[in-house]
């Protein structure tokens, strides 16, 4: 266990990685800005996870009862707004369901990918952060290193969200423990609470971004994580004392668990996840990767020598290989990867609002079972200028 100046100087550093991401004062000019799980205490994740089932529920309601239709809580919502989407790398689910859901409440997403704008080439991130802050509502970015979204968040005007960046992808936590809360919440949820405690997480693979914010919404939830990454992929020590960081004030935090065994990972999960073994910019490792991976490969065998509970449940955050999981998991009764098919008018949006005097809602979710792809989007107190 850390000793309270450990975990305050945990803090502080994670507060200098995210630049001035969290201002919760009424009076204060700053936007508050979504960069990582870490940023948020455990009702508020708990109460975007809720608030994201409620919507999903009214806009499946809205969506049956004829087309074009919209939730009465959303329509409009974005009216006048310009959401300024800036994507340094490739997305296929984050872009259509962030489009999607701007587009669903009346703003105007606007794409702007690498080759459309100077996004730290030819332009300093300062002058690109005043000058499209000071034309839109709110920033989306999609980056490379994670100090590109702290740096434009912190000179900024509006809300910045971290859509993925090298360090952390808390769109994907959110989605993932919306997946869960569904899946398989027995307790009566409550403030601080999706009433999960006790249950586990496998994740069997490389430690990445995805992984660093699951597993920080796991330790301030009261789910046990377990992680087996090969001899020289495990979660970085500096990522780590992150991640411990939000135990601090949880009656029963969840347990980080570390192993390069798979079987030990699985062994009483409730849930096994895994990612891509190669992300975005790793493409020269591919051999070197796959090679120290072996063995990692997810299949229904792996899960009866672990011992992984009856009942056990699949996800993956996509794009899938199948080095990572085989067909017969990926595409079994067992995963939570796909969606429903389509209702209504089948558009693939899912809004969420986080109400609050001073924070912007925060956006996207990328949802599995019974539930289509949709995007978490905004909405309190969007600045203009």
């Amino acid at each position: 266990m850390m000793s309270r100046a450990t975990t305050r100087t945990i803090k502080s550093a994670v507060g200098q990685i995210q630049a001035r991401s969290v201002s919760n004062s009424a009076a204060s000019s700053t936007p508050r800005h979504l960069l990582s799980i870490s940023q948020l205490s455990p009702a508020e994740f708990s109460k975007l996870v809720l608030n994201a089932s409620a919507y999903k529920q009214a806009t499946k309601a809205a969506f049956a009862a004829g087309p074009g239709q919209v939730p009465r809580t959303l329509d409009g919502k974005l009216k006048g707004r310009t959401v300024a989407m800036m994507f340094s790398k490739r997305s296929t689910r984050t872009r259509v369901s962030t489009e999607a859901a701007v587009a669903l409440m009346g703003g105007h997403p606007m794409f702007l990918g690498k080759d459309d704008i100077q996004l730290g080439v030819n332009e300093s991130l300062y002058d690109t952060s005043k000058v499209i802050s000071s034309m839109t509502s709110c920033m989306v970015a999609r980056v490379g290193p994670h100090s590109d979204v702290a740096d434009l968040a912190r000179d900024s005007s509006v809300p910045v969200i971290n859509a993925l960046s090298d360090d952390f992808h808390p769109l994907q936590a959110i989605a993932d423990f919306q997946t869960i809360h569904e899946a398989f919440a027995t307790k009566p949820a409550h403030e601080a609470s999706l009433g999960l405690e006790g249950m586990k997480v496998a994740w069997v693979g490389d430690s990445n971004n995805v992984l660093f914010d699951m597993a920080t919404a796991c330790v301030m939830l009261g789910v046990d994580i377990a992680v087996a990454s090969p001899a020289g992929y495990g979660i970085p020590d500096r990522m780590k004392q992150i991640i411990l960081s939000v135990a601090e004030g949880v009656a029963k935090p969840g347990k980080l668990i570390e192993t390069t065994v798979p079987e030990e990972a699985v062994k009483d999960a409730d849930i096994l996840v895994t990612d891509t073994w190669v992300s975005m910019g790793q493409e020269a490792e591919t051999q070197r990767r796959l090679k120290a991976f072996a063995g990692f490969q997810i299949t229904n065998e792996l899960a009866k020598r672990g011992g992984a509970k009856p009942g056990w449940k699949f996800m993956h955050c996509l794009p899938r290989h199948p080095e990572e999981v085989d067909d017969e998991v990926f595409y079994g009764p067992q995963s939570l990867v796909f969606p429903e098919p389509k209702i209504g008018s089948g558009l693939p949006s899912l809004p969420l609002r986080l109400s609050s005097s001073t924070t912007v809602g925060y956006f996207e979710q990328k949802r599995y079972d019974k539930v289509s792809f949709g995007c978490i989007l905004v909405l309190s107190t969007l600045r203009t200028s």
